[in-house]
């Protein structure tokens, strides 16, 4: 039986970046993961840590050493190892000799490519003792760290400073050096409620070593789960609930680590702000949570954080109070002042503000917005001069103080705004939805003129940056374009909008300052572009009426290469797939796709027409009347895009189909007979690939 011991890292740090703190307790925990896995060493479970000053994995039941290795080395080809009269090459006795066995003891292995020379041997397995110290190191490299800082006059790099290491393997402290830090088994609680050192007898002492002793809750999602408790219990004494996002959450979690609700209030004077200021000061500067009343009101109230129970939480109180009064005073400043200018009379200004070398400025790009947005809405039958209005005065915003303090409020302050400056409604609601979706999962523009300016904004970027040469690398999207192509996809998907995406691309790249040398190819490197964001979008049962699973990469595929010009089509099309895909004869065709494919793609391109007089048997002359009759409907199907049906049509052709197989050599050696054969199956062919191609589905239905 393998023996198995418990085993406990723990990176003792300065204050870790709070917005941070998640993903790196995420990726840690999965670096030592892989990490053990690489090492062939097993455990029973893992667990994660973090707090402000420390990233920690716990491995319980892990295996003190790896089993037996098998070490198997492929040598030469054997054509390669032994001469003509049979006696062995240079390459193989190299090759023998890095095994450390003679060349008579080599084996081979057979593959598609002939023989090869082969050794086998194993190997004992090593300690995870001398393991897990590469393994952590390694880990700790691999996190996903922007810019990492050095401190003092050591090499070692980290997101913050170092101060302790504990790295124990059961009893055992693994003291190989770790970012320049020599292991222990000490660790360090609170700052202030419990400063002394605690030392750790055996890796699971760990949790409840830190929670009892040491008033630290180390596991970040229990503590998020207690902030979000004290936080609506503290609201729910104050009269009303508590506002807060996940984000703000998790921003809390990894500022404290023994955490501690404290309700606040201020001026009431202050509830004249739109609600959107008041949360953003609250939260964005000061990271409090709001209160709102039964009828969902903010109250002039709040719920802050401490990160220690205080003799005098009074003090406390009054302390925060006192910081969050000039920061409401000022956005008080920013909304009076900002009202005695008109967002018409800002507009001008915006000529001066630089877009984008290449592309103008944002007035510049104002224009072209509204002249693409207004072109769409003529299409659509909605007003265009709505557009036109709400895109000269969409970016007007930025030039106000509060969206100068607030950026995220961009939009939702220029509807404030607009309404303050007597625009009408429609515009104002646009001018605040151009922005949507700001993000994934987030709502769409409810107004036509909204959807209008969102998506003319999109594809005004997206043709712009494209235009320049500036397109998204790896993980770098400065412009934001991959969620700018999603965003846009989503309007015209889940609002039905059915626009030709190539001509609206075509129009915004037309419309672009810079010279564009093929406008053609850049419009269609912007659609694949466009169409590719889709793919994780319905592969992961992200878009309405398709769950995850729905749609397989096979299925996208087979959309895809038909370059349905329109998302709402594309949308269509899968939806008729799949309905397809639960068809009994669905295996059948997509086989006969797939062959027929094949035939066609052997035989080459060819323009014959179906001549019923060279037919020679009747499964030929069945499948030429069963597809005239499936015909004289399939172009009504198309035309209605009722995919589901005309596919369903299609697979009647399922009997006629394998019996044409069956019976008729498709490649006859008279050619005009032939060529007739191929130009049925292409016939045939060009029915399914109306829809999609079904050649890229596999033989496995749903």
């Amino acid at each position: 039986m393998t023996a198995t011991a418990d085993f406990l890292v723990e990176i003792g740090t300065e204050e870790l970046p709070p917005k941070s703190l998640a993903d790196l307790e995420r990726a840690f925990a999965s670096q030592v993961q892989d990490g053990l896995a690489g090492a062939s060493l097993g455990y029973q479970g893992l667990r994660s840590f973090a707090t402000p000053r420390r990233l920690a994995v716990l491995v319980s039941g892990l295996q003190v050493e790896q089993p037996v290795q098998v070490i198997e080395k492929r040598g030469p080809p054997v054509s390669v190892a032994f001469n003509a009269d049979g006696s062995p090459t240079r390459a193989a006795a190299a090759f023998a000799e890095g095994c450390g066995v003679a060349v008579s003891d080599l084996g081979r292995v057979e593959t598609p490519k002939g023989a090869w020379l082969f050794h086998s041997a194993t190997a004992p397995g090593r300690p995870a003792a001398g393991l897990l110290p590469g393994i952590v190191t390694a880990a700790l490299a691999a996190l996903p760290i922007p810019r990492r800082m050095r401190w003092g006059s050591g090499e070692a790099e980290f997101v913050r400073p170092a101060h302790w290491i504990v790295m124990l393997l059961g009893d055992l402290v693994l003291d190989a050096p770790v970012l320049d830090l020599v292991p222990g088994r000490k660790t360090r609680g609170h700052r202030f409620h419990a400063p002394d050192e605690l030392v750790i007898g055996k890796p699971s002492d760990y949790p409840a070593l830190l929670a009892d002793r040491g008033k630290v809750i180390p596991d970040f999602a229990a503590r998020r789960d207690r902030v979000r408790q004290l936080a609506d219990a503290a609201a729910l004494a104050a009269g009303g609930h508590a506002v807060y996002s996940d984000e703000l959450l998790d921003e809390v979690a990894g500022l404290v680590e023994w955490p501690v609700a404290i309700t606040g209030g201020f001026d009431p004077v202050f509830l004249r702000l739109p609600e959107e200021v008041l949360i953003a000061t609250l939260q964005g500067h000061q990271r409090y949570f709001p209160v709102r009343d039964a009828a969902g009101r903010l109250m002039p109230r709040f719920i802050t954080t401490a990160n220690l129970e205080s003799r005098d939480p009074d003090q406390v109180r009054q302390g925060n109070e006192r910081v969050i009064l000039p920061r409401l005073s000022d956005a008080a400043f920013f909304w009076d002042q900002d009202r005695k200018s008109s967002l018409a009379t800002r507009v001008e200004r915006l000529g001066t503000v630089v877009f984008q070398q290449g592309l103008g400025s944002v007035l510049d790009r104002s224009w072209r917005v509204g002249t693409l947005g207004s072109e769409i809405a003529r299409g659509l039958g909605d007003d265009p001069a709505v557009v036109e209005r709400a895109a000269l005065l969409a970016k007007a915003d930025l030039l106000t103080q509060m969206v100068g303090e607030f950026p995220e409020l961009q939009g939702r302050m220029g509807f404030h705004y607009a309404t303050h400056d007597g625009e009408p409604a429609t515009v104002a609601t646009a001018i605040e939805e151009q922005y949507l979706p700001r993000h994934a999962g987030d709502r769409l523009p409810a107004s036509a003129a909204g959807r209008e300016l969102a998506i003319a904004d999109r594809a005004d970027v997206l043709a712009g940056v494209f235009a320049l040469g500036k397109r998204p690398t790896g993980n770098k999207d400065p412009f934001g374009l991959r969620r700018a192509a999603l965003g846009l996809l989503r309007i015209l998907v889940e609002d039905s909008v059915d626009l030709d995406l190539t001509a609206l691309l075509t129009s915004a790249i037309a419309l672009q300052p810079c010279k564009v040398k093929d406008p053609a190819a850049l419009a269609v490197e912007l659609y694949d572009f466009i169409v590719e964001r889709g793919r994780a979008w319905y592969l992961d049962g992200l878009a309405p009426g398709l769950p995850a699973g729905a749609v397989t990469a096979e299925i996208f595929e087979a959309v895809r290469l038909r370059r349905p010009s329109s998302p709402v089509d594309f949308h269509a099309r899968l939806l008729g797939v799949r309905s397809f895909l639960g068809l009994p004869e669905a295996e059948s065709l997509a086989v006969a796709n797939k062959r027929i494919a094949n035939i066609l793609r052997s035989a080459g391109a060819g323009d014959h027409q179906v001549d019923p007089a060279l037919f020679e048997v009747d499964e030929e002359r069945a499948l030429h009347a069963a597809i005239s009759k499936v015909g004289t409907t399939h172009r009504q199907h198309l035309a209605g895009r009722d995919y589901r049906q005309a596919l369903q049509d299609l697979a009647a052709l399922k009997p006629p189909v394998d019996a044409f197989f069956e019976a008729v050599l498709v490649m006859a050696d008279v050619p005009a007979v032939r060529d007739n054969r191929l130009a049925q199956l292409r016939r045939l062919r060009e029915l399914f690939l109306d829809v999609a191609d079904l050649s890229c589905l596999s033989t496995t239905g749903t």
